[in-house]
């Protein structure tokens, strides 16, 4: 799928929901990392990129009232929200997709290893590789960044997630795909993506502000694109934003 198509859907995405644009382009960037550090191939790289981006595409068919509510859903209205990656399944195959890895990341991003996961129920090795490894990420993503209820983050935050994730691995993560992003956290390989995201983020307003989030990821981070984001080695993205001044603009 083209970037400019991909990043289009991503703001569709964020006009229903504000705290997801930041969020997407981090977890694109871990994804990237996490499949360049397996030696795959940049082709593979570049459709587990475009899975990442558009994992919570099924949100477009959820009630705003549900997407937007300030506070904790009730049992029902988190059922329906457990819909989205069914819905955002079909959304794709409505839109002639056919690429397996966008379609099984989709669809499968909340499995849990031990099978209690949602909308199949699948276990361990039955749930699609790349939805494992991402739902890792994903986690990691919502422990670690700006959100209504939390404000703590950076390298502190993000070594308590790793621990919840070990302490998880076997039962909510895949434990290989723990292992493996462990590992690149801790050789301090994604720093950069936690700290400068977020902090570009923090200079918009913050969590909880109402300030909308990163859509247009190069309408707010110097010098990166969302062409960048999608399609560049994480190296040379990284060396952009090493020679990028937070809120400095285009």
């Amino acid at each position: 799928m083209d970037p400019d198509v991909v990043a289009a859907l991503v703001r569709l995405i964020e006009y229903k929901d504000r705290s997801t644009a930041a969020h997407t382009w981090r977890v694109v960037l871990y994804t990237r990392a996490l499949a360049e550090h397996m030696g795959m191939d940049p082709s593979v790289i570049d459709r587990l990129g475009t899975a990442a981006a558009l994992h919570d595409i099924g949100k477009l068919d959820i009630p705003d009232q549900i997407l937007q509510k300030p506070t904790g859903l009730t049992e029902e209205e988190y059922a329906v929200m457990q819909q989205h990656a069914a819905l955002g399944h079909a959304r794709l195959l409505a839109m002639r997709e056919t690429d397996p890895i966008l379609l099984n990341l989709v669809r499968h991003h909340h499995e849990r290893y031990d099978g209690t996961g949602y909308p199949d129920g699948l276990a361990a090795e039955g749930i699609p590789a790349e939805a494992r490894w991402f739902t890792v990420i994903d986690s990691f993503d919502a422990m670690t960044s700006l959100r209504p209820y939390h404000t703590e983050v950076g390298r502190d935050a993000a070594g308590r997630a790793i621990a919840e994730l070990r302490g998880l691995a076997g039962v909510r993560y895949d434990p290989g795909a723990v292992r493996l992003f462990a590992g690149l956290f801790e050789r301090g390989e994604l720093d950069w993506i936690l700290g400068y995201f977020n902090q570009e983020r923090a200079a918009q307003g913050g969590a909880g502000t109402g300030a909308p989030d990163q859509g247009q990821l190069d309408a707010v981070v110097s010098g990166v694109s969302h062409r960048d984001v999608l399609r560049a080695p994480v190296g040379q993205v990284r060396t952009k934003v090493s020679r990028a001044e937070p809120g400095q603009g285009r």
